[in-house]
């Protein structure tokens, strides 16, 4: 366990966000790495398991439910010194994770044509994404396991170890992604049936090293399977906290499922090409979240102490930290985005809709950081619900118009990319706000 409450939050936030981007852009790299390989496969294999990928999104809703409660309730024990609650929450966050994993292999099994269809109209991108998808399934499902214990260290303190599961695992992804994708000296070719399967394959053994670290080397929570047994008191505290951010989470799904529903007019290339720039977009995002994610449990463990002065600093310190980021990375979004684009695609339709993607919605890197910073820190705090008000208000300010507007004749793709500048920078204000009116009634006035 590391002690938050004491010292430089700039030297916090410089140890642990390092660790937590490292991950977080492997992490991505798989999706990419899939994507990269896919590639050679044609556009409607791109297009396939770019909107199976997005299925993501809605288990990521799921599994943040589960992690955003337990590095929320467990850095606000840690602030305490009350390491028996933090090891309770722990193992009843995993009591759930069992439920939830079964749940989704069940249910992502039964529905993944049903999904591909709804969002995609060409048979060739539905066989595709339906066929990764289902490879990819374990995966997803094996997420609330990995996400909640990565939490559980998140909220003592520590990152190091779930960084280094992370890189075992994209090493052994990006070894076997060309071997099943593409059947590099195999001779076997299993396309995108073997990209799902190189991720299932790697995830399985990265769960296997997490249960393994936490039952030979971790103290502070420990692994109990006495206390699975559930506890109504504490699921409702955990999924109080977490409901609201997975709901956050679900947004951002819905919000790209009518984004690619709309892009369907213009053809598999504009939907593949939007899938390209959108998870090149989430990788420049990479370094203001994972500072973000550091705040929340420095927030976390100053509030579960009582320290309100020090919360606040840790508002104020990350909010110029992750603006600075994001306006360097800005820049070469809008200087090069050829140059990002080209390295997965060389059919100029695609190119051209994911160039134009980047260079226009990268304008809204600085409105979605702050967007970050609050969640962060509404998370630290122990109270998700303004972060679901500011999410829902986006959804309808983007979602409606912009299914107006793409049965209007003469709808163009740059319509989408305003209309998200706009309800971004709406978000962002809004976000502000509420965070301004919880810190007024969660914390202690300022003396003086």
């Amino acid at each position: 366990m590391k002690d938050l409450t004491q010292g430089s939050i700039v030297s916090h936030i410089s140890v642990m966000a390092p660790q937590i981007f490292a991950g977080m852009i492997l992490m991505m790299l798989c999706g990419l790495i899939d994507l990269y390989f896919v590639a050679g496969l044609g556009d409607a294999a791109i297009a396939g398991v770019s909107a199976a990928g997005n299925a993501g999104f809605l288990i990521n809703a799921l599994t943040q439910i589960l992690s955003v409660g337990a590095v929320s309730l467990i850095s606000q024990a840690v602030g305490r010194k009350d390491q028996a609650d933090a090891n309770l929450v722990f193992n009843q966050s995993l009591g759930l994770t069992a439920v939830a994993t079964l749940l989704t292999l069940i249910a992502g099994c039964m529905l993944a044509r049903g999904y591909m269809r709804a969002v995609a109209s060409d048979d060739a991108v539905i066989e595709a994404g339906t066929t990764y998808l289902l490879w990819f399934m374990p995966v997803l499902a094996l997420q609330f396991v990995v996400l909640v214990m990565g939490a559980a260290l998140r909220g003592t303190g520590i990152v190091r170890p779930t960084v280094i599961v992370q890189i075992t695992t994209v090493i052994i992804n990006m070894l076997l992604a060309p071997v099943l994708i593409s059947g590099w000296g195999t001779g076997v070719a299993l396309g995108v049936a073997g990209a799902g399967l190189a991720s299932t394959i790697a995830v399985v053994i990265g769960v296997a090293m997490m249960w393994i670290y936490f039952h030979r080397y971790e103290h502070y929570v420990a692994i109990d399977s006495a206390l699975w047994r559930p506890r109504m008191a504490q699921w409702k505290r955990i999924l109080g906290i977490g409901l609201p951010a997975g709901g956050e989470f679900a947004i951002i799904f819905l919000n790209m499922a009518v984004i690619y529903y709309a892009l369907g007019h213009f053809g598999a290339a504009a939907q593949a090409g939007f899938s390209i720039g959108s998870r090149l977009l989430g990788l420049i995002h990479m370094p203001g979240i994972s500072i973000a994610l550091a705040a929340g449990a420095i927030a976390g463990q100053n509030f579960g102490a009582g320290n309100s002065a020090r919360v606040r600093r840790t508002f104020r310190t990350v909010l110029l930290l992750v603006t600075a980021v994001m306006v360097g990375f800005t820049i070469p979004a809008q200087w090069l985005p050829e140059f990002f684009v080209a390295g997965f695609t060389q059919d100029a339709e695609t190119l051209a809709v994911g160039v134009l993607f980047l260079r226009m919605v990268s304008l809204n890197n600085v409105a979605q950081g702050v967007n970050f910073v609050c969640s962060s820190m509404f998370q630290g705090l122990g109270n998700t619900r303004p972060v679901l008000v500011s999410s829902g208000t986006r959804l309808l300010t983007n979602t409606l118009p912009l299914i107006f507007l793409s049965a209007v004749p003469g709808f163009r793709i740059e319509h989408a990319w305003y209309l998200s500048i706009a309800t971004t920078t709406l978000q962002a204000c809004l976000s502000l706000w509420l965070l301004r009116l919880e810190f007024r009634k969660r914390l202690r006035p300022r003396a003086g």
